[in-house]
């Protein structure tokens, strides 16, 4: 796959987290074709392995891997201050890795879940933007991409602590660009609505027939939609900061308030 389109900047080195998901996939594709050097940060050994063949062997770029889990915090930071010196200057960090687990009412809902999309979608997050942002500022350039959700702004039922971690995200971000004024460190948060991939699987546990209705009799975006946005914000001069930018499909819209009524 090819892209005509001229961009202003193209980052140099991308790290990736979340790198073998849908989303992950789609990213390291698109800067890959860019030109990019891409870091790919996953879990699974195997995956990551064949991600990163493949992106060599279809775009001709270098590739790291680093293997590891985000609630590992020595690991991550082993590999982080480990990056050999032709992918250490990070210019552009995309904070993917994250996960929904569980759609049961606040009273009903397995706590061991929350605790999990806390340690992903929060710690582990804070963790590889604060190993990152040294060097970042100290060469006065990079860019920190987060992928929230339309969850952290708009609540629904079952979203409870997923719908908490993506409000965190989202100011997280904000806060970012506070603190980070005269560094030209650039941070932008993308906000996706319903997005058709293996989001669902995971948060149904596996559950193939509830993940399947979600998406089901509608028209969905894709992992490449999100990609679109991330490269859109990442390759503009970088004089221009987008904060955020929500998107959602055209059949997707916002819930009614929720009354209750009585007898």
């Amino acid at each position: 796959m090819t892209y005509e389109k001229p961009y202003s900047y193209v980052p140099q080195i991308v790290l990736i987290t979340g790198a073998t998901g849908d989303f992950g996939r789609a990213f390291a594709e698109r800067f890959a074709a860019l030109g990019s050097r891409i870091i790919l940060v996953g879990r699974s050994a195997d995956k990551v392995s064949k991600l990163a063949e493949a992106l060599v062997k279809t775009y001709s770029v270098p590739v790291h891997a680093c293997v590891f889990d985000m609630t590992d915090k020595q690991a991550m930071a082993e590999a982080i201050n480990g990056l050999p010196q032709d992918f250490a200057s990070v210019d552009l960090l995309i904070n993917n890795a994250g996960l929904a687990l569980g759609l049961d009412p606040a009273p009903s809902c397995d706590l061991e879940d929350w605790e999990t999309m806390i340690a992903v979608n929060n710690t582990a997050l804070v963790q590889m933007t604060r190993l990152v942002l040294p060097g970042m500022a100290a060469r006065k350039r990079g860019h920190i991409i987060n992928i929230g959700s339309t969850a952290g702004t708009y609540p629904y039922p079952g979203g409870n602590v997923y719908c908490a971690t993506k409000a965190f995200v989202k100011q997280f971000s904000l806060s970012l660009r506070s603190d980070l004024k005269g560094t030209k460190i650039r941070v932008s948060n993308i906000e996706p609505g319903m997005i058709e991939t293996q989001f669902s699987q995971v948060r149904f546990k596996g559950d193939a027939e509830k993940a399947r209705q979600v998406y089901e009799n509608t028209e969905n975006l894709g992992a490449e939609d999100v990609a679109e946005a991330v490269v859109w914000c990442a390759t503009l001069p970088p004089k221009f900061n987008v904060n955020r930018i929500e998107l959602m499909p055209t059949t997707q819209s916002f819930g009614s308030l929720v009354v209750e009524r009585f007898d």
